[in-house]
């Protein structure tokens, strides 16, 4: 999983899928998988790079210089 972004909008790219959204919409997504992973346990393992990648993301964003290339 990456995810990568400007100023207004993210991608997120998987093995065989993207998809970008708005940038304001990230704290939905990263909710949307967390919320995925604990309703389904059993596949909880798949939601991990997706989860992680969005943090990292969230964090980047937070700082005041970091961009994405």
């Amino acid at each position: 999983m990456k995810a990568t972004y400007d100023d207004t909008a993210f991608t997120l790219t998987g093995t065989h899928w993207s998809g970008t959204y708005p940038l304001e919409d990230l704290p939905s997504w990263l909710g949307f998988y967390r919320q995925q992973r604990d309703l389904h346990s059993k596949a909880a393992g798949k939601y991990d790079a997706t989860i992680a990648e969005l943090e990292r993301l969230t964090r980047e964003v937070d700082q005041p210089f970091g961009k994405s290339e």
